[in-house]
């Protein structure tokens, strides 16, 4: 498998500042750590990064389409509306796991939406960490 690209959208920096009864108290720098960590245990490589700048998750999507890489994403509000973002995951013919900190559909209406969907493999939501943990092991079945 070629190196997992695992994408976090904006405010995902601020992890351990946000709500904690909703993305509990791990900070970014943490959940960096923990996914590293179960990529290594898993044999995977993962390229972590983190944008709260949709022109630049653009350009880092068609860099793993050019590169024929995973995709884990955690879109966090771009989720909802970014079109654009959803457009740059539908060129990837790599698998596309779409994954949530919290459960969006536990929470506001607006967030009952995903625009990443659609494109995605498959969606991981509401176990905090264990999402992205989640999302590796998945891809390890349908690589």
């Amino acid at each position: 498998m070629n190196t997992v690209l695992v994408l976090n959208g904006p405010n995902l920096s601020k992890l351990g500042a946000r709500d904690p009864k909703i993305y509990g108290g791990i900070d970014y720098s943490s959940l960096v750590d923990e996914v590293s960590k179960e990529a290594k245990l898993l044999g995977i490589d993962v390229d972590i990064r983190q944008s709260d700048d949709e022109t630049t998750m653009i350009q880092w999507i068609h860099e793993a389409a050019d590169g024929k890489n995973p995709v884990i994403i955690n879109a966090a509000a771009f989720t909802h509306y970014s079109y654009a973002i959803r457009d740059a995951l539908e060129i990837l013919r790599s698998p596309i796991i779409e994954v949530h900190i919290s459960n969006p559909l536990a929470r506001e209406e607006f967030r009952h939406t995903s625009v990443i969907s659609g494109v995605a493999t498959g969606t991981i939501a509401g176990f905090g960490v264990d999402s992205y943990r989640l999302a590796l092991r998945a891809l390890l079945t349908i690589s």
